[in-house]
């Protein structure tokens, strides 16, 4: 699958949520994440108010799978990863998202 863009390690596959952008710029800054992979948008009801709002759900073979909420809409995240889950949610509360 060739990707639309690539910004170094956020790979640009999907649009993504207003917001969302410059959290996941911050977050990829880190030298302990290697990439973060945008999915599919999907409108929802219990995503109001533009804060991001970032529910790390399960870990995947290389890190970890995340749901990013804001402007009415989720996102799914997939993040390659050496972290655990809570110092995960920490990098990505210092990138400014609320972390669920």
């Amino acid at each position: 699958m060739k990707l639309r863009a690539s910004q170094g390690k956020l790979k640009i596959e999907h649009s993504i949520v207003d917001g969302l952008r410059a959290v996941l710029a911050r977050l990829v800054e880190r030298d302990d994440i290697r990439s973060v992979i945008p999915g599919v948008i999907r409108p929802v009801r219990d995503a109001k108010g533009i804060v991001v709002k970032i529910r790390v759900t399960v870990p995947v073979t290389n890190g970890w799978k995340a749901i990013a909420l804001a402007a009415g809409a989720r996102q799914e995240l997939f993040i390659s990863t050496t972290l655990d889950k809570p110092a995960l949610e920490d990098a990505l509360r210092h990138a400014g998202a609320a972390v669920e």
